[in-house]
């Protein structure tokens, strides 16, 4: 028996591949699927089943082209409806896979129809659950993210509470935990960033299997403190409840070079955006005017579900040389199928052809602390909630980078803002936001907050505050 775990960091989601005596299971593949065929391939193994956990909301599966192309069979747990073929198991049900099994436990509460899968090896010891988003480590999945469901986020969570106290804890303190994700998922509040670890651990210290705790006590502990989820999240689970494009479709269409004609004209007249994701110095330094600042070495696909609304939306790419497949795959991940092409030669290109630079005015956070300590000015936090809380300079105006589409009526455009986040990132993508709604008065502090700190400006600190 063989167990991989393909961890994806920018979405801190993990799949799997589990393999014995010639056959094999992917769970929870994402979007570009050749990965697991090619993995297949080289083990000399088949792809026998495709087992999904639940309906995710937080990327698009690849179950369904990864069922087209290899014949296997996509397996969801008890009560999920699908728009496409699947076999729905029963509680408890089944599957052989080589010399193992795989038996289904429908653990419902992150969502009604989400499953563990128990692997029990060739002696017939129960060796590990793939759990989903039932259990990860240090936490347990948010209840509040059905898609068209008549029970509220408090009759999941009571349900959660049942399946993790009937189906998890139950199980040898030596099975083998593995998660769909780990920390920096908005899937959970708290997770670890372990990906990988033992029930028996997580029994003596995951809060929310504690085992005095009541229903009630549960309830509350694990629907305090959720935010609103993304907006993308109900999208992206309906996308894989019905269905989608396929993504080597998506993945020729958005990956066309463009020369800067043509993509000046796609950007004007067919009301594409232009989504810049180079690095932050590189938007600062020169960007195609209103353009859309979110860069590839960050949180890429999180922040685009997060800050661009309409997942049809066209758009055309400003890439570092040799990304565009790269920007491509990685917005199909979270359903934005729509990608235009990418301006050949990148920003050389653009001005080579006499087209409009924009640039973005940055300066050192000692320049910053001169210009805070001399005079009246407006500053402008785009941190989470939680690190606004724990350290935060005096007289600053606070909203999350995720909700500056909803706030953003709170900046006056005729005022001067300094913008900052953390290190330099979020700030960039709140800036390019602003300008392209046409706010023009900004100033971007490099290094954000962790260069602030090494200033002499004073920061008020709450100790017991949370930073997640």
């Amino acid at each position: 028996m063989k167990i991989e775990q393909i961890y994806t960091g920018c979405l801190a989601q993990g799949a799997y591949y589990i393999e014995s005596n010639g056959e094999a299971a992917i769970i929870d593949p994402l979007r570009e699927t050749q990965q697991y065929i090619d993995k297949a391939t080289s083990e000399n193994a088949t792809i026998k089943y495709v087992f999904e956990t639940h309906f995710h909301a937080d990327f698009v599966s690849g179950h369904v082209d990864l069922a087209k192309k290899t014949g296997a069979t996509i397996v969801y747990g008890p009560t999920a409806n699908t728009d496409y073929d699947i076999h729905a198991a029963k509680d408890n049900e089944i599957f052989n896979l080589g010399d193992i099994q795989i038996k289904v436990l429908h653990t419902p509460g992150h969502t009604p129809e989400s499953s563990t899968y128990l692997v029990i090896d060739k002696n017939g010891k129960e060796h590990a659950i793939f759990s989903g988003d039932t259990l990860f480590l240090g936490d347990v999945g948010r209840p509040d993210l059905a898609i068209k469901s008549d029970v509220t986020k408090e009759d999941l969570a009571a349900m959660l509470y049942d399946s993790l106290r009937s189906k998890i804890m139950t199980l040898p303190d030596d099975v083998i935990v593995y998660p769909a994700h780990g920390a920096g998922s908005a899937c959970g509040k708290n997770l670890s960033k372990e990906t990988v670890g033992l029930l028996g651990d997580q029994k003596k210290t995951n809060y929310a299997l504690r085992a005095d705790m009541t229903k009630e006590e549960f309830v509350k502990e694990v629907l305090e403190g959720i935010p609103p989820p993304p907006q993308y999240f109900s999208k992206n689970a309906m996308m894989n409840k019905m269905g989608y494009a396929e993504f080597e479709e998506v993945l020729k269409k958005g990956d066309s070079p463009l020369d800067p004609d043509t993509f000046e004209a796609l950007a004007n007249h067919e009301g594409a955006l232009v989504l810049d994701v180079r690095t932050q110095e590189d938007y600062v330094t020169s960007h195609i005017p209103n353009s859309i600042f979110i860069g590839l070495n960050g949180s890429f696909a999180p922040w685009v579900g997060a800050l661009i609304t309409d997942l049809h939306q066209p758009i055309l790419l400003l890439t570092p040389e040799g990304k565009s497949a790269e920007a491509v795959t990685r917005l199909s991940r979270v359903g934005y199928d729509n990608t235009l092409g990418y301006l050949e030669g990148g920003i050389q290109a653009w001005k080579h052809a006499g087209k409009e630079i924009d640039t973005l005015k940055s300066i050192s956070a000692e320049a910053f602390a001169n210009a805070y300590t001399s005079g009246n000015i407006h500053v402008l936090d785009v941190r989470k909630d939680g690190e606004y809380n724990a350290a935060h300079l005096d007289n600053v105006q606070h909203f999350a980078l995720d909700y500056i589409n909803d706030q953003m009526n709170e900046v006056d455009r005729d005022k001067e803002y300094y913008i900052h986040c953390a290190g330099g990132y979020r700030s960039v993508i709140a800036a390019s936001i602003l300008k392209a709604r046409g706010f023009n008065k900004l100033i971007d502090i490099a290094g954000g907050f962790g260069a602030i700190r090494k200033t002499d400006l004073s920061i008020t600190e709450t100790a017991c505050s949370s930073t997640k």
